[in-house]
Parts: C-alpha cells; structure tokens; sequence
C-alpha cells in the first residue's frame, strides 16, 4: 500500500490549504457528530464545495462522526450518512457501536473506518470490528511500535492501519476524558472538551481551608497534565515498518498556516525517504526545524518508543513555542504588474522582515518596502483582520500561499 498523509481540515479554507499542499487525505466534519464542536466545521454547502476540490485534486475525504452517541442524536443521523453518501465522501469516521451499525444500514456501501476513540488496543478488537465490514482500523494513541505490528500482522493484509504522527496528545486513555464534564459540564466525549488537563492546579488539604499548596516547589503552581504535542517526522521508518498505512495529523482547531507548514515538511519527508532512505536520514534536523515552524508545544514521541514518562508533561506552563506569526493568505499575483494581493490575518507593516509558504519549495524571504490598501493608498500597517492589501513582488507566487511573520 501507498502511505497516505491525512490532514485536518477544520474548515473551508484549512482543507484548500491542506489539500494544496500535499495532503492524501482529510478529514472533517460537519457540525452534530464529531469531536470538535468549537471547530468551525462545515455548512453541507461548504462540505459539497471541499469535498468537490479535494476530488478534483485527487484526495480523498473523510468525515468524522465519532461521538459517543444518546438516544436524541440518531434523530437525523440517517440524513446526514445520506447526504454525505450523496456529496461523495470517501469514508466516515465512527466510535459508537451504534453508529456504526446505523451507518453500515443506511450508507452500507460507505468505508467505515474505526475512531482511536473506540481504543484499538489489540488485534482481537480490530478483527472484531473488521468482521463487522470496517475498513480501516485507527490505532489506540497508547500503543508502540512494537504492538502496532503486532496487529497489523494479525489482521487481513488490505485492512489499512492508521495511526496519529503530529498534534495535541490528550493526556486521557483513547481521548477518553470526563475532566471537562465534572469542571465544566463540557463533554470532551461530545467536542465540547475545555482542555482543564492544561490549566495550573495546586492541592488543597480538607482539613486546612485556603491553604493551597503547589505540586511542585514553583510559585505558579504546576500543570500535572499537560501533555507535550506528538511530533514523529523523525521515525517515518519505523512508521512504516510496523505497518502503518495512514500518517495522520491532528488539529482541526488550528490555522491554515499551522496545516500548511506541518502538512508540506511531513509531505516532503515521507517523500523524501520513499526516495531515497539515506537522504532522508541526511535531512531529519532540517525536517524537525520545519515542522517546528508552527505553533506547538514541546515535542514528545508519545508512547510509540515506550511508556511516557515525566518528559513528555510539560509542567511549568501551557503556553505554545511560536516562531512565525500567520499574517494572512496570498489570494491573487498579477504577472504583469507583479503585484501580490493579500488578505490580512494578524498586523504587519511596511519594513518588516516577511516570509512566503509556498506548496512546494523553500521559503521565500524578503522585507516588505512599500503596500497598499484596496483603495491603492500607500499605508505603513495593514491592522484591521481580514483587510485586503497589496505589495509588489518580482517573483511569480503559487496561488493561494501563506504570508508569515518570523518572530
């Protein structure tokens, strides 16, 4: 099998950018039935319009339906597997037993693939769910390599095993959590997660009131669960080698410039070693310094190598390593008057040092001398979100491309 790259697209313009720049495979969702309520999510008319791009680029698209379902929530779950059927998705993604026998009723004809949240722990629970017609098994975050090929050893050859490489690590088993519902009567079960494994606890004994103590000898207190983000762009032998088929990144919350920086350095490495293993192994730093271009936090290997430990907790803080700031999507280059079109995402003025995320190729790095507004008034800032400004630039730009900020 072919490895497949498998992108978030949280939205419309996510997915265009994830698609673009060299993703296999996205997945999304549309609203009532994934785990992410907060993402923007997809109308059915902006859903027909990604899935009809994604096709038209020959990459495949998947959405998700992974809650852990009530009673009230198969009201229109027949229409929505329908619709989906109709628009020509490739795949859902389900958790829920019942959900999926409702979906193997209504859309029978539609991949099933099973979600990490059923927690794919061992081969007998994947042949389990392969002999109810899945197609497709999602690896448990908890399991190492050593494990991962001892399942796909043991289920049929042309059952694809997919696997998380990049993103958030849940600190619950499976992203199983009810932290969120006890703190916040948000169910992390049902996309509603408040993320309270990342926020700073101290200990309060019962019998001493208001005498709080920290976990750790630090005066802001510690963050017991804050797991590191999952980075593997430095094993994708071994990926490979314990069979997994489908490298997925996690983040339908994040930016375009977040999708598309992550999704081009493990495109360009797993390309890079299909080609050539040696000058992949040559070019590891130069992959990990890229991939580390978008907001993250510090990296961990999760549990691929072995069970986590201390190092894979970040406990002084919760805040993101960030090197580029998102300044805003090139929407249009005119050849003739070499003039870039930019739709602004965060402030950027006039001499400050730019970079362009093109699909392919290196960055491209340049000082900003002179720009204007949509009115071709010459203006030092471009402040207000989503403003249209323009700049000139010598040199053709694939369109659309990300504008960044180093900081």
């Amino acid at each position: 099998m072919k490895v497949e790259l498998l992108a978030p697209a949280g939205s419309l313009e996510t997915l265009k950018i994830a698609v673009l720049y060299g993703a296999d495979a996205v997945y999304m969702g549309g609203g009532n039935y994934g785990l992410r309520a907060k993402a923007k999510n997809f109308t059915p008319e902006e859903m027909q319009e990604g899935i009809e791009f994604a096709h038209k680029h020959n990459v495949k698209v998947y959405i998700t339906a992974n809650i852990f379902a009530h009673n009230y929530d198969f009201e229109n779950m027949e229409d929505f597997f329908r619709s989906i059927k109709q628009m020509g998705a490739d795949g859902i993604i389900v958790a829920d037993p019942g959900v999926f026998s409702l979906a193997r009723k209504v859309v029978p004809d539609l991949e099933i693939h099973i979600s990490t949240q059923a927690n794919n722990t061992n081969f007998y629970s994947a042949n389990f769910w392969i002999e109810q017609g899945a197609k497709r098994i999602v690896m448990a975050r908890e399991l190492s390599f050593k494990e991962i090929k001892q399942i796909h050893e043991n289920i049929p050859k042309d059952i694809p095993i997919e696997a998380f490489v990049h993103g958030a690590m849940c600190m619950a088993y499976s992203g199983r959590c009810l932290l969120s519902n006890y703190l916040t009567n948000r169910s992390a079960n049902r996309g509603e997660c408040a993320q309270p494994c990342r926020w700073q606890y101290s200990v309060l004994e019962e019998t001493r009131p208001n005498e709080y103590m920290p976990l750790e000898e630090d005066e802001r207190g510690t963050y017991i669960y804050n797991s590191r983000d999952l980075c593997m762009i430095e094993y994708i032998p071994e990926l490979i080698e314990s069979g997994v088929y489908s490298f997925k990144i996690e983040g339908r919350m994040k930016t375009p410039l977040y999708v598309g920086t992550v999704v081009k350095a493990y495109r360009e490495a797993i390309d890079t070693y299909l080609r050539s293993p040696k000058e992949y192994e040559e070019k590891k730093q130069f992959f990990l310094e890229e991939v580390g271009k978008a907001s993250h936090r510090e990296f961990t290997t999760g549990f691929y190598n072995n069970k986590t430990t201390s190092t894979d907790q970040t406990y002084t803080h919760n805040s993101y390593v960030r090197n580029y700031e998102f300044s805003g999507i090139i929407i249009e280059y005119d050849k003739e008057t070499k003039i870039v079109t930019v739709e602004q995402r965060r402030k950027f003025s006039v001499g400050d040092t730019l970079e362009i995320l093109q699909p392919v190729g290196k960055n491209i790095s340049f000082k900003l001398e002179q720009m204007w507004n949509e009115d071709n008034e010459e203006i030092e800032a471009a402040p207000h979100p989503k403003q249209i400004v323009k700049f000139k630039f010598d040199k053709e730009i694939f369109i659309p491309s990300i504008l960044t900020n180093p900081l």
